[in-house]
C-alpha cells in the first residue's frame, strides 16, 4: 500500500482520533474537535449519535492504521519495523513505538524544526539536516543514543521553521529525552523515550495482536 496523500482530516475523521497530520494547524482548526462539540450539543439536546459497530479485528486494524498514518509510512516498511521490534529484547509494542519515535524525521519535528512530520520529512530530504556532523537525507534514519541532530542555519529565517520553533516553545512540546541548543540549532538524543513521552496516541498492544494473527 502506498503512502496516503489525500486530505489529512479525512483520515482523522474516519479513525475518530487526532493524528496531528497537519502539525500545528491541528491545534486551531481540527475537525475532530468540531465533531466532539457537535456530539456534546446533541447529547444535551437528548439526541443519540449512531456509530457502526466495529469488530475485534477492526479495532486492532484501526490502531495499526493510526500509528502508520501518523508516522507517514507505507505498509511494507511499517511491518518490517514491527518485525525488527519483535526480535529485540523487551516488550514488542514499546520497542516498536520507540523505533517510530526516534526516526530522524520525527525527532526533527519534536525538536521544533518543522511544523509537521510532512514538513520535517521535506527538510531532511532536501539535505538540511546533519547527524553527528554528516549530512543525512533519509527520513527513516534510526537515531541512536548520543546522536546529535543539527539544522542548517540557512533555514534559521525560514517561516515554517520559525513557526515550528515558536510552537514548540509555546506548548512546551520538547520531551526530556531530547536536549535542545537554541543557539546552535541542534538537538541530541539523550536516552530512549519512556512510553509516556511518546507522541503516538495508540494502544500498542492492539498493534501487536493485529500482527500476531
Amino acid at each position: 500500500m502506498s503512502r496516503y496523500t489525500g486530505p489529512s482530516c479525512k483520515k482523522c475523521r474516519k479513525l475518530d482520533c487526532k493524528l496531528f497530520l497537519k502539525g500545528t494547524k491541528c491545534y486551531t482548526n481540527c475537525v475532530i474537535d468540531k465533531l466532539a462539540a457537535v456530539k456534546v450539543r446533541g447529547a444535551k439536546a437528548g439526541g443519540k449519535m449512531r456509530r457502526a459497530k466495529v469488530s475485534e479485528y477492526g479495532i486492532r486494524l484501526q490502531e495499526k492504521q493510526k500509528a502508520r498514518l501518523q508516522s507517514g509510512m507505507s505498509e511494507i516498511p511499517f511491518r518490517n519495523m514491527f518485525d525488527a521490534a519483535a526480535k529485540a529484547e523487551g516488550q514488542t509494542g514499546e520497542n516498536f513505538l520507540r523505533k517510530l519515535e526516534t526516526r530522524l524525521d520525527n525527532v526533527v519535528r519534536r525538536l521544533g524544526f518543522a511544523v509537521s512530520l510532512k514538513a520535517a520529512r521535506q527538510i531532511v530530504l532536501h539535505g538540511y539536516v546533519t547527524v553527528n556532523g554528516k549530512a543525512v537525507n533519509v527520513p527513516s534514519y534510526q537515531l541512536r543514543i548520543g546522536d546529535k541532530v543539527s539544522l542548517d542555519k540557512a533555514l534559521a529565517e525560514n517561516v515554517q521553521v520559525k513557526q515550528g520553533l515558536t510552537e514548540a516553545e509555546k506548548r512546551n512540546q520538547r520531551p526530556s529525552f531530547l536536549e535542545y541548543d537554541a543557539e546552535k540549532m541542534t538537538g541530541k538524543l539523550l536516552r530512549w523515550p519512556d512510553r509516556a513521552e511518546m507522541s503516538y496516541p495508540v494502544n500498542e498492544q492492539l498493534i501487536v495482536e493485529y500482527y500476531s494473527k
